[in-house]
Formats: C-alpha cells, sequence, structure tokens
C-alpha cells in the first residue's frame, strides 16, 4: 500500500506563504511528478510529505493513517535526493545495506535484500566498487538501491537527475519508468523539467508560487491546459501565445497554437512570415519565423523541409488544434 492524501496543506516560512491550501489524492502504485519553476514550492511539498518539514496546517494521510505528527523514519517512506549522498570509503554493497545494518537486520536477510536491489538496478557487477569508481548514473542507482531494500510503500525523488549529463538522463529516465513497472510502488518526482514530467509520470501535478494549477495525466495536460500558464510550460517546445488583433478574429483575447500544429507552405496559407532561425535536427526541423501582424512564431516542421534564413513561408494554423483563452488568461 502506498496511498498518501493532502488534506488543506499549508507551509509558511514565518510570514511568507510557500505552500497555500493544496488538496491532493495519490494513489497506490502511480506514478506522480510535481513539476513547475524553480521556487514554485515544489520540493517543499515533497519534504512535507516525507516529514522533513512540519506543514503549518492541514493533514498528511499515509494508507488512509494521519501522519502528519509521525516523524520521518516511521512513515514508511524513502527519499532519493539531487545529491547521491554515498558513502565514499564503502563499497555499493556496503552503501546500499548500510539502512538494512542499522535497522538491526541479520546478515543473510541484508545479503538477500542487497543481492536483490543490485540485480533491478543492473549494479551485480560492480558491487564491490567504491563510488569513487563508478559513473554519476551508477551512482544514482546506488542511492535508489539503498531506498530499495528498506521496502518502502512510497519513494520521493527530489531532482535525482539534476547532476547527469543530457544522455545519462535520458538513459536515467528509462531505467526509473522500468523501475516503477518492475516494483509497482508509489512514486513521487520533483523535476522542474517538463520532457521528464511528460515521459515519465501517471499524473503531473503542476504548481506556481505555492499554488496546484491543474493535475492530470500527461496527455491531459497537453491537450486541455486550464489555463496560459499550464500551456505554456507543459510542451516542448512552448507554445506560441498569440494577441491582438489577429487573436480577436480568432474568437478569443488571447489564443495559443502549439509549433507542430501549424501546417508549412512555400505557397499560401493565413499567415506569411520570414524564417529566422532555421535549426535542423533530422527527423525535425524548427523554424523561428517573423510572421507579419503576428509576431516571432516557432513552427515544428518535418526534417526535411528546404527553408533557411530570409526565406519567404506560409503558415496555417489547424483549427482544432487552437487553444483560446479569456482575458483572465483562463482557457475557453
Amino acid at each position: 500500500m502506498g496511498s498518501i492524501t493532502l488534506k488543506q496543506v499549508t507551509k509558511s516560512f514565518g510570514t511568507v506563504d510557500v505552500i497555500h491550501p493544496i488538496d491532493l489524492e495519490i494513489d497506490d502504485g502511480e506514478f506522480v511528478v510535481f513539476v513547475g519553476p524553480s521556487g514554485c514550492g515544489k520540493s517543499t511539498l515533497l519534504r512535507l510529505i516525507a516529514g522533513l518539514e512540519d506543514v503549518t496546517s492541514g493533514h498528511i494521510e499515509i494508507n488512509g493513517k494521519d501522519a502528519t505528527s509521525i516523524p520521518p523514519a516511521k512513515r514508511g517512506l524513502a527519499m532519493v535526493f539531487q545529491s547521491y549522498a554515498l558513502y565514499p570509503h564503502m563499497t555499493v554493497r556496503k552503501n546500499i545495506a548500510f539502512p538494512l545494518k542499522m535497522a538491526g537486520l541479520d546478515q543473510a536477510e541484508i545479503d538477500r535484500k542487497v543481492d536483490e536491489a543490485a540485480r533491478i538496478l543492473n549494479l551485480s557487477d560492480y558491487i564491490d566498487r567504491r563510488p569513487g569508481q563508478l559513473s554519476g548514473g551508477q551512482r544514482q542507482r546506488v542511492a535508489i538501491g539503498r531506498a530499495i531494500v528498506r521496502e518502502p510503500d512510497a519513494f520521493l525523488f527530489d531532482e535525482p537527475l539534476s547532476n547527469l549529463d543530457a544522455a545519462l538522463r535520458g538513459n536515467m529516465r528509462l531505467e526509473i519508468s522500468e523501475l516503477h513497472q518492475t516494483l509497482a510502488t508509489t512514486m513521487i518526482y520533483v523535476t522542474h523539467d517538463q520532457v521528464e514530467a511528460m515521459t515519465m509520470a501517471d499524473k503531473i501535478v503542476v504548481l506556481r508560487d505555492g499554488i496546484i494549477e491543474q493535475v492530470g495525466a500527461p496527455i491531459e495536460l497537453y491537450r486541455n491546459p486550464r489555463n496560459l500558464f499550464v500551456a505554456e510550460f507543459i510542451g516542448s517546445p512552448k507554445m506560441n501565445i498569440i494577441k491582438g488583433s489577429v487573436a480577436d478574429n480568432m474568437g478569443a483575447p488571447t489564443i495559443g497554437v502549439r509549433p507542430e500544429h501549424i501546417d508549412v507552405s512555400t505557397s499560401e496559407g493565413s499567415w506569411k512570415g520570414t524564417v529566422g532561425v532555421s535549426e535542423h535536427l533530422g527527423s525535425d526541423t524548427f523554424l523561428h519565423m517573423e510572421v507579419d501582424g503576428v509576431g516571432m512564431v516557432n513552427v515544428r516542421a518535418d526534417g526535411e523541409i528546404d527553408l533557411h534564413h530570409g526565406d519567404t513561408a506560409f503558415l496555417t494554423p489547424q483549427e482544432t488544434k487552437i487553444h483560446r483563452f479569456d482575458a483572465s488568461g483562463m482557457a475557453v
């Protein structure tokens, strides 16, 4: 079991409110990602669930029981931090085994759990190495292994991939997602990277200034953002936001069109523009175009499109994919 419920949870530091009243249901076995810009409160919210910070008001329930006042060590949760926090003088085996040794388990049980965690994380060949002999991704897997052996009700990840390069981040995203499928345990994952959120989550929680802006499956947030903030934050490249007479003529004070929902032609279209930067990436080409009466528009086009700096092209937004927002920024 690993269900977690937040009921009107708040957090203040002195007179500064960093988490406003939050209600949230996390089901057993879900992979939930907290995402938002720096300073939005996502790590603070994770620390409240872990018990590393005290709530100012409200209640946190774990498996249906009030855990608001329960110490961190007794909540049945395991946390993986951005920093690996491994003991440099200990081998991989001893690092993974450390929490079990501190809990007083017998050596045979410790060995069984460590070997199983190493197998799941593909660390068996490195079990006798020290952290200094491992890559960044391997060190992070050791940190995860140390959490796995505790057999928690839920795993809490606080930006665990931030210290890795781009290629390793991609690999570790897959490994953590596979781990979730293997263990079928609740996971809560904090990141500022919406690509991580979109590719890993069962459910995304978008935060801004300590408030939940929207909760839903990745494709739901992509297709139906409830406001301008979510619309711009979810999706890569970012949604084009257009205001003024062009938006008014399309039925709203503000419209949004994703770069992949704009058709490109060299002969005709709704908007005429000039190509600025053209990024040819093979599978895709990203065009940054200055469009008459609209401004800068980013377009995701076919990878083999033959358009370059200074070329004229015509754009047509796909009517069924246009997002409309009212004057307050809420989706129409």
